[in-house]
């Protein structure tokens, strides 16, 4: 039996435990592991209501609980994205309080419930998702079940670190620069960020970084997030464009693999050589292998870090200037990128904005030789705790940071195109080896497909047991 959420849903619906029971495992489970510091809030109250609520849905209507694909699964919410009724979410920061006024559930939100899953807490991220690790200043920090020593990754690094120890089978995530991703590939999880406008993002129809952010989970399976998207993926209420998501091809694809044919790529070479692996898996499963070039993608990486540099600061500019917030609370760095922010200028903005458009092109022109593109997800390992601190103001060796950690993450938010990562192998230390996959605008279905694939060879196994799944 694999061990993920579908298996998870699958034994509550059979009767071998109820979603009371899988709720109290995953509170155990949160409690032996609060050294990872993954979790930042947990509702023991709430979790008990969800639980008894699923369970009384059982017995009154088993029909439609058994319907719902994640029925009486333990989950938790992210501390930064689209709010969940009764988790107060502060963004790791303290220019929030978790007393205040309780918002009610997102379009997404909804959607997690009515797909079962029972949300009980959130977890970790670093204030307002500016680094890939999960330290904030207001705690906990989150470490990596795999090597406490090194970060989970971030922004959803709490929610990387849940699922990799077993505390939930699946967790939501956001993803405005490789925050979906990042985590996933640092824990040896799936990840995918979809593509722009495939997602709901009401009822408070802001910004959201001038549509670079995504929400979706990190899983132990495609299979799990292939569900979940077609659980809570189509149009929301509200002025979004609705992105279909195309059915995948059957048959031979194009896979472009990025390799160091003109310069070499940012990369370890155990990483760059995982690359390859994957490439030549592929091809032995009829898939025709195209090699791209790192110069071929170097201007567009470049162009998508300094929009996702320019949008970050702008955002927070914004924030500063709200009524009521008081911006000197924040972390140092996150006071420097506010002040950034307030010095851009509008024409430098807009210059970056359409570089910005210019991606989307670039890459769409690259998909006409090419039906997926396989890159790495990581430059290193997870790199040590304490690799992103926040005590200082330069904002250039900040993101100069997160680059070289993963330096084609943006590429994925500035185009809006879907990009996935799953482990395929191990390292010489026994750590995941990531692959990362892109593919055009709403080709998803593609991904998962492709990656399943990929999944089926086994490379990858969990070393932590999901809380409550019998054995």
């Amino acid at each position: 039996m694999k061990g993920d959420a579908t298996a998870l849903a699958g034994a509550i619906r059979d009767g071998r435990l109820t979603a009371g029971e899988a709720m109290a495992a995953s509170l155990a489970a949160a409690a032996s592991h609060a050294d990872l510091g993954a979790l930042c809030h947990v509702d023991a109250e709430l979790a008990e209501r969800e639980a008894s609520a699923a369970d009384a849905e059982c017995l009154a209507d088993p029909v439609r609980f058994a319907a719902r694909p994640f029925c009486g699964v333990p989950t938790l919410a992210k501390d930064l994205g689209g709010p969940f009724a009764g988790l107060p979410v502060v963004a790791g920061s303290r220019l929030f309080s978790r007393d205040r006024p309780d918002a009610p559930d997102s379009d997404l939100a909804r959607r997690f419930r009515a797909a079962g899953l029972l949300p009980f807490g959130l977890t970790t991220a670093p204030e307002f998702g500016l680094a890939l690790a999960s330290e904030p200043a207001i705690g906990p920090l989150a470490r990596n079940p795999l090597d406490p020593a090194r970060t989970p990754g971030g922004s959803s690094g709490g929610a990387a670190a849940a699922v990799a120890a077993g505390i939930v089978a699946i967790a939501h995530a956001t993803d405005a620069g490789g925050s979906i991703r990042v985590p996933a590939a640092c824990c040896g999880l799936v990840g995918l960020k979809p593509s722009r406008g495939v997602m709901p993002a009401g009822p408070a129809f802001g910004n959201h970084l001038g549509g670079i952010a995504s929400e979706l989970c990190v899983s132990r399976s495609v299979r799990d997030s292939a569900a979940l998207l077609a659980a809570v993926s189509g149009r929301t209420r509200g002025p979004f464009a609705d992105v279909g998501l195309a059915e995948p091809r059957t048959g031979a694809l194009r896979v472009g693999v990025l390799c160091e044919t003109g310069a070499d790529l940012p990369t370890t070479p155990e990483r760059s050589a995982a690359i390859e692996t994957a490439g030549q898996f592929l091809e032995t499963r009829g898939h025709r292998l195209v090699p791209v070039a790192w110069s071929d993608v170097e201007a567009m990486v470049k162009a998508s870090a300094a929009l996702f540099y320019d949008l970050v600061c702008t955002n927070l500019a914004t924030l500063s200037e709200t009524p009521g917030i008081d911006i000197a609370l924040a972390e140092p760095v996150t006071q420097a990128f506010a002040a950034r922010g307030r010095a851009l200028s509008a024409a430098d903005l807009w210059r970056s904005q359409t570089a910005g458009v210019l991606v989307s092109r670039n890459l769409w022109r690259l998909f006409d030789r090419i039906d997926v593109l396989l890159t790495p997800m990581l430059a290193s390992p997870p790199p040590p705790i304490g690799s992103f601190p926040f005590d200082h103001a330069d904002t250039d060796l900040h993101l100069r940071r997160m680059v070289s950690l993963a330096p084609l993450a943006t590429l994925a938010n500035i185009s809006g195109f879907p990009a996935l990562t799953l482990p395929f192998g191990v390292d010489a230390d026994g750590l995941p080896l990531p692959v990362q996959m892109f593919a055009p605008l709403g080709a998803d279905l593609q991904l998962l497909a492709l990656a399943a694939t990929l999944e089926a060879d086994g490379r990858w196994q969990h070393a932590f047991p999901i809380a409550g799944l019998p054995s």
